[in-house]
């Protein structure tokens, strides 16, 4: 988790994955400092990231695919609790958020896999009110026959 001064830290990490990514031919300043500066606009940054269960062959114990929705789940419980005390938050998994070298910043294991980061904070517009329709209307029940 970043929060405080870290965040200076992970938005270099981020700035630097944009460089490695773009290239010389596609590079922008302008880029690069707006990604400096990207872990300044949350207050709290949480890596998502998996280090899977190894078996002492090194196989892994479970497929790839379960652990990713295992931390699917885990990332979508950790925003309903937020959402639950009126914080607002997203996952974002594109780009400099997976890149190698800002998994190797979070000092993820060389057999994991960085996932993203979750971002939280308050929200900066008013939370909005949902109008929930009836069960019935979202939910088709199959009849035994």
């Amino acid at each position: 988790m970043y929060t405080g001064d870290s965040r200076r830290a992970l938005g270099e990490a981020f700035a630097e994955a944009y460089r490695i990514e773009a290239g010389e031919e596609n590079f922008r300043q302008s880029t690069f400092e707006a990604q400096q500066d990207r872990a300044w606009s949350a207050p709290v940054w949480i890596s998502i990231g998996m280090e899977p269960a190894l078996r002492s062959d090194g196989t892994l114990l479970k497929t790839v695919e379960e652990e990713m929705m295992a931390v699917a789940c885990a990332v979508q419980n950790m925003h309903l609790v937020a959402s639950a005390q009126g914080l607002a938050g997203m996952w974002l998994s594109n780009s400099v958020f997976k890149h190698p070298l800002v998994a190797q910043f979070v000092e993820l294991a060389p057999h994991g896999r960085l996932l993203g980061f979750f971002f939280l904070g308050w929200p900066a517009i008013a939370w909005p009110q949902g109008e929930r329709r009836s069960l019935g209307e979202k939910v088709r029940w199959a009849e035994a026959q």
